[in-house]
């Protein structure tokens, strides 16, 4: 008896395993999926016959074909409207430059993320000097240090001399306020080299520190000349920003209804919204912004296309961000499509799209 119910434990648990994957495999729609599509240059590029492309285009294709699975596409106009109808179950799957959000995760499922890099900043590219730029230069904490440390050396010059010729020559005399006043303005005629030989010291020590003070200052005149000169070039050539930090202060645009809007939202950044990445490029372009955030690689596509000689993105991220496939909420596929994505994501095919759309740059993200 006891070896009987022995027998009995050990068939059944050999056959639930089965009975499982039978159970999950039923489970997934035999019929012909939607799968729902927005066009995102270059994860989805919708060409002028109607026919799909890009990278994540060509993912779902390579897991579709890899899982025998029929599809068909269903254009989205925007992100919102695909987001609402694959959480409300009208579409199978979506595709194209989804990213992972905590609002989102709240109303749908997220495959495996098979691709990740960040929000992007595109700016105009400053070729001729502007008032923006001006200001910034003669506001930066180097440029100010500068001045503080050459008007302290001018003030120190003069009044070394001060009291070395206050009682011999007659020019730095004649009280406090008036010697001091005299000596720090040859102080500053002669570190601009613009005092005359008659009004300078009189004694061999004030001779010998005024001496010392025009090599000083000369010294000191070329690298104050060229520090500015360095910080106005640099200015020049990045323009008004350098940072997230200086968004807070600049014409900021985005695409709204996506992942970038909220970004901009979480940081309490003030933008225009705009319909799509074009319009807010063109705006940029037109000088309309100062900045137009969006996703990195979308951005670095889009400048390529149209915009390289006038607008630049810049080697820096607001947020990070991990591209996946949306399915509604507690889809039977979620787990098949995930499995196969990381098994394609490993392949050859991959590696050779991800350079194709994106570019050898790409390689070094995860």
């Amino acid at each position: 008896m006891i070896l009987r119910m022995a027998c009995l434990v050990v068939m059944l648990l050999s056959v639930l395993p089965l009975a499982q994957a039978e159970e999950t495999t039923s489970a997934i729609p035999q019929r012909e999926l939607v799968v729902g599509v927005k066009d995102a240059p270059p994860f989805a590029v919708k060409g002028a016959d109607g026919a799909w492309s890009g990278l994540s285009v060509e993912l779902w294709r390579q897991v579709a074909k890899a899982e025998n699975l029929k599809y068909r596409f269903v254009e989205q106009k925007d992100m919102p409207q695909l987001i609402r109808e694959t959480a409300a179950g009208n579409l199978d799957i979506a595709i194209g430059a989804i990213t992972v959000t905590v609002d989102r995760e709240k109303v749908l499922d997220f495959t495996q993320t098979y691709y990740s890099t960040g929000t992007g900043i595109a700016v105009p590219v400053v070729s001729v000097m502007n008032w923006g730029t001006l200001r910034r230069a003669m506001t930066s904490f180097n440029f100010l240090q500068a001045i503080v440390a050459l008007i302290g050396l001018t003030l120190g010059a003069g009044i070394l001399v001060w009291l070395l010729e206050r009682r011999q020559n007659e020019y730095f005399g004649g009280g406090v306020t008036k010697g001091i006043s005299s000596s720090v303005w040859w102080s500053t005629l002669a570190m601009t080299q613009r005092s005359s030989a008659e009004k300078g010291p009189q004694t061999i020590l004030g001779r010998f520190v005024a001496t010392i003070w025009l090599v000083v200052s000369v010294i000191t005149i070329a690298v104050f000349t060229a520090g500015v000169t360095s910080v106005l070039t640099t200015s020049q050539i990045q323009g008004t920003i350098t940072g997230v930090s200086d968004l807070a202060s600049v014409r900021v645009g985005t695409v709204k209804g996506t992942s970038s809007e909220g970004d901009l939202i979480r940081r309490k950044l003030k933008f225009q919204p705009y319909e799509t990445a074009r319009d807010g490029l063109k705006a940029l372009r037109a000088g309309r912004l100062d900045a137009f955030v969006y996703d990195k690689p979308l951005l670095a596509w889009a400048i390529r296309q149209g915009y390289a000689s006038r607008l630049k993105l810049l080697d820096i991220s607001i947020e990070a961000q991990n591209y996946a496939f949306a399915v509604p909420p507690d889809s039977p596929l979620r787990k098949m499509l995930s499995i196969a994505i990381l098994d394609t994501i490993q392949k050859e095919e991959w590696t050779e799209a991800r350079i194709r759309y994106l570019g050898e740059d790409s390689l070094s993200s995860p």
